[in-house]
């Protein structure tokens, strides 16, 4: 006999989606019940405060209940210093905003972004926004559901 695994999906709720970049967060959001999914302006990276002040403003507008944080992780899905440091801002982010968040592998995110609504080459965001999108839309497939901040994006271990 052929043993199944059952997927569990997240709750459907809005939730705001970044794509953490050194000079930019592509942001993505959905409606509560998870059907539609809009890019957003990205936030051009400026200070925390002030990244932070452009964020809340989506979650406050939109009535966010959870943050999905992109974790660009290579190849074998192991670590690197970007999936690091995206880990760090994001749960400094979700802290002050004080939501729940979840993590998910948005390797090679751009690349089908760029190739689905050819934006190669984009300097304007457009591009972070719509990879954001895309990792809101594999999340409401796959989760996993949101959790408290503190959980970690993957286990301690060598970065590649």
């Amino acid at each position: 006999m052929k043993k199944t695994t059952a997927v569990i999906k997240p709750i459907p709720k809005s939730v705001l989606s970044l794509d953490v970049g050194r000079k930019r967060i592509g942001l993505a959001g959905c409606d509560p019940l998870g059907i539609t999914i809009s890019s957003l302006p990205a936030v051009q990276r400026k200070s925390f405060e002030e990244d932070l002040e452009m964020i809340e403003n989506h979650c406050q507008s939109r009535n966010v209940k959870g943050l999905l944080i992109g974790l660009p992780l290579n190849d074998l899905g192991a670590p690197t210093k970007q999936s690091i440091y995206c880990e760090k801002y994001g749960k400094r982010i979700a802290k002050a905003l004080g939501l729940p968040m979840a993590w998910i592998n948005e390797h090679s995110t751009s690349w089908a972004a760029a190739q689905k609504y050819k934006l190669q080459n984009d300097r304007t965001g457009r591009l972070d926004s719509a990879a954001a999108a895309l990792l809101l839309e594999q999340w409401l497939r796959e989760g996993p559901e949101l959790k408290p901040v503190q959980t970690p994006a993957y286990p301690i271990g060598q970065v590649n």
